[in-house]
């Protein structure tokens, strides 16, 4: 496993590189940001997305990746990722993921945010502020060097602390020339999280998905990509493109227009 992650660290240019595609992907998530209201549809968020990318000489890495349909992928209330973009119209009182990766130059940036949808109930919007503040209380627990079960270790008893749980089924990834790469990175602290160790030059995502109810999730069978919540509760989430550098973890996909550490989300 440590020759394994020892191929992921990036060079200086491959870390610009890298630096540059969480730059696009953020100025695209901030593109698309005032349209995320009631009254649009899921597939006309995914158009806005698709034509933003094209129209800026990159690529949407969703489109095609293991038969997905779609651009994006908006997950709604009970939804807790891989949504599929479609007819169904955003209504006041939804919490949304919008989860967004672009190919720039060959390599990916990657990050997702959840939107409250005019006023929304105090259970949705404690669960997107918890989601928020557990990833952003795991990057910055990371120190060059460390384990990956830093990130659950902090992020299950946070959670928890507020009466909320942690998905384990859905984990994040390093991150670079390739959608997916090792080291996996769970939310939740595992033997091989303990194992793993993140150095500088590793690019990865921390993306905790927390739930109002039970952890446990269900796959919807007839499309093969959405995924809910076991009990239909409300799941939120957060993602970031992580460098880790010789000084410590550097976000590579901090939108100008949304929300940075501390935010405190308000109906």
């Amino acid at each position: 496993m440590l020759q394994k992650q020892r191929k992921l660290i990036l060079d200086s240019s491959g870390r610009d590189a890298m630096r540059r595609a969480g730059r696009v992907n953020a100025m695209l998530m901030d593109y698309v940001r005032p349209h995320i209201k009631a009254g649009i549809t899921t597939g006309e968020i995914d158009e806005l997305i698709h034509q933003w990318t094209i129209d800026n000489g990159h690529q949407p890495a969703t489109l095609g990746y293991q038969n997905f349909p779609k651009s994006c992928c908006t997950s709604i209330n009970e939804v807790i990722c891989h949504g599929i973009p479609g007819e169904e119209k955003l209504a006041a009182g939804d919490i949304v993921n919008i989860d967004i990766t672009t190919i720039v130059d060959g390599w990916h940036g990657d990050q997702s945010e959840t939107f409250l949808i005019g006023k929304v109930d105090d259970q949705k919007r404690e669960v997107t502020q918890c989601a928020f503040d557990c990833m952003h209380l795991a990057i910055d627990a990371l120190t060059p060097g460390c384990t990956v079960s830093v990130i659950g270790e902090t992020i299950v008893p946070e959670a928890h602390r507020r009466g909320f749980t942690v998905v384990r089924e859905y984990v994040g990834h390093g991150l670079g020339k390739q959608f997916h790469l090792d080291p996996s990175i769970p939310h939740f602290p595992n033997r091989q999280s303990r194992i793993d160790r993140l150095y500088p030059g590793m690019c990865f995502t921390v993306e905790p998905m927390i739930n109002s109810g039970t952890r446990y999730a269900r796959c919807d069978k007839s499309d093969g990509w959405t995924v809910r919540t076991k009990d239909g509760r409300p799941s939120a989430q957060f993602e970031h493109t992580v460098l880790m550098t010789e000084d410590g973890p550097e976000i590579l996909t901090q939108c100008a227009d949304g929300p940075h550490r501390g935010h405190e989300f308000k109906c």
